[in-house]
């Protein structure tokens, strides 16, 4: 719903009613393989359908829409992406007049403990399945406030405050179901945990708050995100005002153009190829010394709001941290205008680890903020105890507008030993010479060089290469 779109569709007039649209914006390009999982294109849109409740006193008027860039939502469900939604609220009174309305995205990490003692983090991102009970144009006793469930006994509510000729986003609380197997398996504690932030954030009155930039909370064991914010409370004349109130981030940030309407979609621009990014050299440590290694080139290909771009990752401009534990491993980077890029890594059937999660948040460079979740993931698989490499470009998609392509990998997130890398597996795109093979990397001792073998686990026939690495 746009702040033009007044009344809210779907309301009857005669009563306090409130509709909930879920509009999700499917693309249709599509490849051959994923023609046999989907149904074909749908035909054009019908009007959508609505469910009504009945709601004293006030009424709510909401939709989801797509974040842009992750326009396969469909798609993104069937491979198991994490999506994030672009929440939207219209909150009117008994007098349909708008008393508060706000659009933001939003999404959190958990960190929890199980019952191994080892610990786990889970992303919550679906909030497709969201509802708004207990949103409130507030009274004299008690302020407006913003009430959201979703998922399996999520909560998050903002409450407002007014004094004189502003008004405050005072606190923002977060509940979860820790007790829910499904979202926090072998969880050690039980029951419904809450972290509650004082914001007190104050912002004159008949203005609306705009933050484009990532806003962190951080608390206890919970992260949370913010994004692309526009919000007002104690909306005065149910007219939403046009004058911005801006958070400092979008003060100092490039100035984003306004958008206009156009009946003319704008077409996907294609990016200039990059040269082969530089390799960088990452660890982690923890008490015991290195327990992470990583070196890579990293090219991120964004595709954001229908423009395409390619980044390069300076490893001279990266810091990088991240934590150890036994069943996952945690590698982060972060530089001027990537607040983090996370690489999670998980242990599978006690023998294996592979790369299960990854996570971005940046700025792009019209300053807008490009934010993707995936925690399905199944890359770089290896025996625990040794490393995974890849001497070839490789490509990790994340989501259908975030890949990440890497050279000259090399990865072990347990199991290191002396802050030196164990032998190497390496990928099947190197070993196409030699298919089957299982690639060895080992030191000769007289020679003090590196030999990689790739041996056939049937025959165990083999191949040698001297490596130019030490």
């Amino acid at each position: 719903m746009t702040r033009a779109e007044a009344p809210c569709p779907g309301v009857c007039s005669s009563c306090g009613r409130w509709s909930a649209l879920l509009l999700p914006g499917f693309q249709q390009a599509f490849s051959l393989v994923l023609l046999l999982l989907l149904p074909p294109p749908p035909p054009p849109p019908l009007p959508p359908r609505r469910r009504r409740r009945l709601l004293c006193g006030i009424m709510v008027c909401f939709r989801f829409s797509p974040v842009p860039g992750s326009g396969l939502v469909l798609l993104c469900l069937v491979l198991g992406a994490v999506s994030s939604y672009a929440l939207e609220l219209n909150l009117t009174d008994s007098g349909k007049a708008t008393c508060l309305y706000a659009k933001w995205q939003m999404n959190f990490t958990i960190r929890y403990e199980t019952t191994s003692k080892s610990y786990k983090t889970v992303t919550v991102s679906d909030l497709s399945t969201a509802t708004y009970n207990g949103s409130a144009c507030g009274e004299d006793q008690n302020g407006p406030k913003i009430a959201v469930q979703f998922g399996s006994g999520f909560s998050w509510v903002v409450n407002f405050t007014k004094e004189g000729s502003t008004y405050s986003i005072d606190g923002i609380s977060f509940s979860y179901n820790i007790s829910d197997n499904t979202t926090f398996p072998d969880a050690k504690d039980k029951g419904i945990l809450t972290v509650y932030d004082p914001v007190r954030f104050r912002i004159p009155l008949n203005n609306i708050f705009r933050c484009n930039s990532l806003s962190t909370l951080e608390k206890d064991d919970v992260v949370q995100y913010y994004w692309d914010v526009h919000v007002q409370a104690f909306v005065q004349n149910g007219t939403v005002s046009t004058k911005e109130f801006l958070c400092e981030k979008d003060r100092t940030s490039t100035t984003v153009a306004p958008i206009t309407p156009t009946t003319t979609p704008a077409p996907t621009t294609t990016p200039i190829p990059k040269e082969k990014p530089e390799v960088g050299s990452y660890s982690v440590n923890n008490s015991n010394g290195t327990c992470l290694l990583a070196t890579m080139g990293l090219q991120l290909n964004i595709t954001h709001e229908k423009v395409a771009s390619i980044i390069n990752i300076n490893p001279n401009t990266t810091d990088f941290t991240g934590n150890c534990h036994p069943q996952s491993a945690l590698l982060r980077l972060n530089s001027s205008n990537i607040k983090f890029l996370d690489f999670v890594f998980a242990v599978k059937n006690e023998n294996r680890f592979y790369l299960k999660e990854v996570n971005i948040s940046m700025y792009l460079v019209n300053g807008s903020v490009f934010s993707i979740a995936n925690n399905n993931l199944s890359y770089w698989d290896a025996p625990l105890g040794s490393s995974y490499m890849c001497n070839k470009e490789q490509t990790v998609s994340v989501s259908g507008a975030f890949q990440i392509n890497t050279f000259d990998l090399r990865v072990q997130p347990f199991n290191v030993m002396e802050g030196k890398y164990s032998t190497a597996q390496d990928c099947s795109a190197d070993d196409s010479s030699f298919p089957g093979a299982i690639r060895q990397t080992e030191k000769f001792p007289v020679l003090g060089k590196y030999s990689s073998f790739l041996v056939h686990p049937l025959t165990s026939a083999f191949c040698t290469e001297e490596l130019d690495v030490i």
